[in-house]
């Protein structure tokens, strides 16, 4: 294969991302070119559809290097197929609330279209493949075998890939999916990183085809201590340009062994988990209220604009502020507009002394 056309291959396998938008969201092209006037009406779903799966399929085909070996489609019982360790998405976070779509999408179609990427696996006596991309439709259909259609099969594409192969098509098919969220594929790349490319980030930049500014933040999210991710209603609310800050800021107490700070910390962070699980199933304490409440624990309290505590209404605005606690007693503020009832107020002012209780700032 000459240089040439080992370049251009390599080109197809990242073209979903450029090094200028690191973020694109742009399907791989099938026939890169100059640039068309664009139709004057759009093209069918359909053919939309289509043309995505042949683009992807093309460029799977065309990796670099003799990476994929070999291609086969087959229907699989998804109980004999496993989730690669490298995926990126949470799987404990999917549920049918948040597959119904595509739960109903598979019923509608008559099965399962658009097939997944496997790899085989030896030396599993319960497992004969594992998912590298599509875990969603492997958990929809898996759902839909165990409720009325044990019929239903797995659709997908088998290929032969090394690691890292596996990782660069699993990260190139999740970069255009808005559920997997920055922190979910964060923490992938951190453990990719050390797995794959030695712990050099330059060597990974290159490979992912990422910009090298870009890929350490995300890393630096994906660092972000359990207790700190616990402080957010789900993993999928920790998004680089909110919770980078945070990381940073963890990060650099870590480096300055400053533990009092950092103990502070994690005591407001178990108080924004339990008040989280107290909202589950109802509005939650929004991600940029955490990342502010974290970020400030060791500011003072009496500026006017600075709070100890906010806890938001069931509407999600900030209905109750804890401002000062101290032995003259704890000041309170109530936000106009947060919609929240009397007794809703009631519920939250408990709630922050009690807060305050276990941080040791309550009334003494």
């Amino acid at each position: 294969m000459s240089k040439r056309q080992s370049d251009y291959l390599s080109a197809l396998l990242n073209d979903a991302l450029s090094e200028s938008t690191p973020m694109s969201r742009d399907p791989i092209r099938l026939n890169p070119g100059p640039a068309t006037a664009a139709p004057a009406a759009p093209a069918p779903a359909s053919v939309r559809s289509a043309n995505t799966l042949l683009a992807r399929e093309s460029a799977l085909a065309r990796v670099a290097n003799g990476e994929v070996k070999q291609v086969t489609q087959l229907l699989l019982d998804p109980a004999r197929v496993r989730i690669w360790t490298g995926n990126p998405r949470h799987q404990e976070s999917l549920t049918e609330a948040n597959c119904r779509e595509l739960i109903d999408a598979i019923l509608a179609e008559g099965g399962q279209k658009v097939p997944a990427i496997v790899r085989r696996v030896d030396n599993d006596p319960e497992h004969d493949y594992e998912v590298i991309a599509g875990s969603r439709r492997h958990w929809a259909i898996s759902w839909l075998r165990a409720n009325n259609y044990p019929d239903m099969m797995f659709l997908a594409q088998v290929y032969a890939l090394d690691d890292e192969s596996a990782f660069r098509i699993s990260d190139i098919e999740n970069r255009a999916r808005k559920d997997v969220s920055d922190f979910e594929r964060a923490r992938t790349y951190l453990a990719a990183l050390d797995q794959h490319y030695g712990g050099k980030q330059v060597r990974m930049a290159e490979r992912l085809r990422l910009s090298k500014g870009w890929l350490s933040k995300m890393l630096s999210v994906g660092a972000l201590p359990d207790w700190a991710v616990a402080a957010f209603a789900s993993p999928a609310d920790i998004q680089l340009a909110t919770c980078y800050p945070l990381a940073q800021r963890i990060q650099s107490l870590e480096a300055a062994n400053d533990t009092e700070l950092l103990q502070l910390m994690k005591y407001a962070a178990e108080e924004l988990a339990k008040l989280q699980v107290s909202f589950r199933g109802g509005p939650s304490v929004p991600a940029a209220e955490v990342v502010r409440q974290l970020m400030t624990v060791d500011a003072p309290a009496a500026a006017e604009d600075r709070s100890l505590l906010t806890l938001p209404a069931p509407s999600g605005r900030p209905a109750l502020s804890v401002m000062s606690s101290n032995r003259n007693g704890v000041s309170l503020r109530l936000h106009a507009g947060s919609g929240a009832s009397a007794r809703e107020l009631t519920e939250l002012f408990r709630k922050a002394l009690e807060a305050l209780d276990k941080q040791g700032k309550g009334l003494r």
